[in-house]
């Protein structure tokens, strides 16, 4: 892959192209996972716990873990 992007997904590394997004990141680790994002009941939280919208692009080095989206506070 020419200027892929190496990032994180609940501790795994995922390699990706140039111009993904975070939910081909979470695709590519668990495409299960990534339907449950899609369908609102799972989201990604970056390093800092903060909710990131998964259309969000990618940077090199990026960390992200999925969790439930019942654990978002109201208005998340």
């Amino acid at each position: 892959m020419t200027d892929a992007l190496v990032v994180f997904v609940n501790g795994a590394t995922v390699r990706l192209p140039s111009g993904a997004l975070v939910i081909d990141a979470i695709d590519a680790h668990d495409p299960a996972a990534a339907a449950e994002v899609r369908a609102g009941t799972r989201a990604v939280a970056d390093s800092r716990g903060l909710v990131v919208d998964p259309a969000t692009p990618l940077t090199g080095g990026f960390v992200m873990r999925l969790v439930s989206a019942r654990q978002l506070p109201d208005g998340a």
